[in-house]
């Protein structure tokens, strides 16, 4: 029976009379997915919001980079910076995580395949593209000007390596998921219908690019605010639950709570949240000014 790798082992203590066992606290050995990202070589911001982070070599992708874990996302998303170098290519690869990719600056292609196939598909992006690489699929990112590119990456690592605990596998697996990628020539060619998303009934879109979120149509919703828009991407068959969403001027979201660690990414405009103890209430304010509370500045191009 293999030993957890992150697990380091302490000889067990018979606790004496009047005493509990154990430790008499939890401990928080790292991740197979901590490891796997320290293995990288390249730094990694733990915070609760992202705002210009510094980037370096990154050996395995080809380009600079940065990990990214946000508080309260642990063990469920992962996310890095990554920079393509001007008039280069990111190094190819194939993993058995679903990725997604936001394009903050730059312009260029993206090249996707199966293993054993000499179909490519091949399509263009360029600041404000979103396009999701289908699962295990051969995939390489292109610059196509002399300037770098900046890609953020959304992706479902830390489910799959803390669960398969094998990186080498992760990264390896020769399977085609034909079911997910039957590299069909429209796989890459955008999709505008809007439709009822079967759990909620909200608006949606099944499409595996969106070439530009910043002018794309957002349906009115009035949910967390007057006037609020919102449209929910599905994109390549993956678990992913996302949406692009708009204020207006001077309007605020509707307080809520939820555990699914939510991570926001401001594509446009400025501002900023607050988050609070559940303990406080929906009306922290009221307990005094000095409750406890985190307020995270929201900016075009950084993340909360």
């Amino acid at each position: 029976m293999g030993v957890e790798p992150s697990a380091k082992l302490f000889e067990w203590r018979e606790p004496k009379r009047g005493e509990k066992a154990g430790f008499g606290k939890w401990k928080n050995p790292r991740s197979p997915y901590d490891l796997f990202m320290e293995a990288q070589g390249i730094p990694i911001h733990r915070d609760i919001g992202v705002q210009d982070l510094p980037l370096s070599p990154w050996k395995r992708l080809g380009g600079r980079g940065i990990a990214i874990q946000l508080l309260g996302t642990e063990h469920l998303w992962g996310m890095y910076v990554v920079e393509v170098p001007g008039a280069g290519a990111l190094n190819a690869e194939r993993h058995l995580y679903e990725e997604i990719y936001c394009v903050i600056e730059g312009r260029g292609t993206t090249e996707v395949w199966q293993d054993d196939s000499r179909k490519k598909l091949t399509f263009e992006w360029s600041r404000g593209s979103l396009f999701a690489i289908p699962l295990n699929a051969w995939h390489q990112v292109v610059n196509a000007t002399s300037s770098p590119a900046l890609l953020l990456a959304a992706t479902t690592a830390p489910n799959i390596i803390n669960l398969i605990r094998d990186t080498e596998f992760v990264l390896n697996c020769p399977y085609n998921f034909l079911a997910r990628f039957d590299a069909s020539d429209d796989y890459f060619k955008p999709v505008t219908d809007i439709y009822a998303d079967p759990v909620r009934g909200l608006a949606m879109r099944r499409t595996n690019i969106i070439p530009d979120i910043l002018t794309c149509e957002l349906p009115p919703d009035n949910r967390r605010a007057f006037d609020y828009r919102r449209i929910e991407p599905h994109m390549a068959g993956a678990n992913f639950y996302m949406k692009i969403a708009q204020y207006k001027t001077g309007q605020y979201s509707k307080a809520h709570k939820h555990s699914s660690g939510a991570i926001l990414v401001c594509i446009k405009g400025k501002g900023y949240s607050y988050t609070w103890p559940d303990r406080l209430g929906m009306q922290p304010w009221q307990g005094g000014p000095r409750q406890p509370g985190e307020k995270a500045d929201l900016r075009a191009g950084g993340d909360d």
